[in-house]
């Protein structure tokens, strides 16, 4: 038997590591069943899935470290950051294509950082978010060593202006509203936070990695969408993942900026090497080419008209996931979500042990500290019932909760 922890002596063959793959991959989260609510977004379509695998295949090697040498993929890349400029209202050369959400965020926070210290003068610009602001926020305040501040939301668990503005110093380099933020579901007030900032000088960031892709199209079919894009003075970047509510792989994120100007502060050149000029848009290096492909085409497969119709799909599936909880006695929606993931908890029955009884029934929620959360795709209009049946049964019939923590994420 060969250790698992060595390179093998001898190479395997293809059928057997196949077969071995497969073995492993049963453990794995099924999302294709719809029994699970993050991590992947299930469209519910066999022919886009096999056509965004088709694409990923045929760029499965390309290299997008030198996008002159890939003419196709360039086209591509440039392709999609205009069209989500297109729908967010920028330019559509004012932005990049990145590897998912914590990357577009963390050159936005770069480029605010440097934004500050280079034209407004702050040696030390600090980052200000509510404390719902996705941890990507932190985590890039920690890499780029810059002071994150961190504000508590309302009631409501959305940013509270009057604490934020509190907040800020003369040495706040960038305010994050989040359109919506994870926990919750809940879009912060965009037009009052962005508003403070800009009579101050200060880069104001929409973190709509979410919603991006999605809150546009709810927009379009009528529903509340409190204002959060270009549209609104004062927003200078946006990031929004194409791999979410744009139903492609992963990785694909969008940042943009409100101008070029400011996305220059993002550009790198090193021209004291040998091997002579080397630039680069984005934190990556070598980049593959399959996840530029895929979000390209899966933008162009859907078009508006697909994505107005898996839009109204995740609305009508959220309004009915979040009735039936409702319906069932001691469980209730947290808050008041503004799009398709939220909360749900309960003040007299035990959540945690619901989540266990939920996991012995097949089902994935990710845990919150308050409570369980779902985030509807297309897919999981099919499981409404079952889901809600298997709730109904765990709230009646739970016993004590196992302890099982609540996280996001992980290190190995």
């Amino acid at each position: 038997m060969t250790d698992p922890a060595r390179i093998p002596e001898h190479g395997r063959d293809a059928a057997e590591l196949l077969a071995d793959i497969e073995a492993r991959h049963a453990d794995d989260i099924d999302w294709r069943g719809g029994r699970a609510f993050s991590l992947v977004y299930n469209v519910g379509d066999h022919e886009h899935e096999e056509l965004i695998e088709q694409v990923g295949v045929r760029y499965l090697h390309d290299n997008a470290l030198n996008p002159f040498k890939y003419p196709s993929v360039l086209q591509m890349e440039l392709d999609v950051i205009a069209m989500t400029a297109d729908l967010l209202g920028t330019a559509p050369n004012a932005g990049a294509l990145t590897s998912g959400g914590t990357e577009s965020i963390f050159l936005a926070v770069q480029v605010a950082r440097d934004h500050a210290r280079t034209v407004r003068g702050i040696a030390e610009p600090q980052l200000l978010t509510a404390n719902t602001a996705h941890p990507a926020f932190a985590k890039a305040a920690k890499y780029l060593d810059v002071e994150h501040v961190r504000v508590p939301v309302g009631p409501d668990g959305r940013a509270d202006p009057a604490a934020m503005e509190a907040a800020i110093t003369d040495r706040t380099g960038l305010v994050v509203g989040s359109a919506p933020c994870y926990p919750f579901g809940v879009i912060d007030p965009i037009e009052a936070l962005a508003a403070m900032a800009a009579e101050r000088g200060i880069l104001f960031h929409t973190d709509a990695c979410l919603g991006g892709w999605l809150l546009p199209w709810w927009e379009r079919l009528g529903e509340h969408v409190p204002p959060w894009d270009f549209r609104v003075p004062g927003v200078t970047s946006i990031s929004a993942d194409v791999h979410k509510y744009g139903y492609t792989f992963k990785g694909a994120s969008v940042v943009l900026y409100r101008s070029r100007d400011l996305l220059q502060h993002q550009f790198f050149w090193y021209d004291d090497w040998p091997g002579g000029l080397y630039a680069s848009g984005t934190s990556a290096g070598t980049r593959s080419a399959a996840p530029i492909a895929g979000a390209w085409a899966a933008i162009n497969h859907l078009g508006v008209d697909g994505y107005l119709r898996l839009a109204e799909i995740v609305r009508e599936t959220t309004r009915r996931f979040q009735a039936g909880i409702a319906a069932i006695d001691g469980l209730r929606v947290t808050h008041e979500p503004d799009m398709s993931l939220f909360e749900f908890g309960s003040d007299t029955l035990d959540i945690a042990a619901i989540g266990d009884v939920m996991d012995d029934r097949g089902w994935n929620l990710d845990r919150q500290q308050g409570g369980l959360h779902l985030m509807v795709s297309p897919y999981h209009a099919t499981v409404v019932d079952d889901f809600l049946g298997d709730l109904a049964f765990a709230a009646a019939h739970h016993g004590e909760s196992r302890g099982v923590a609540a996280s996001y994420g992980g290190v190995v």
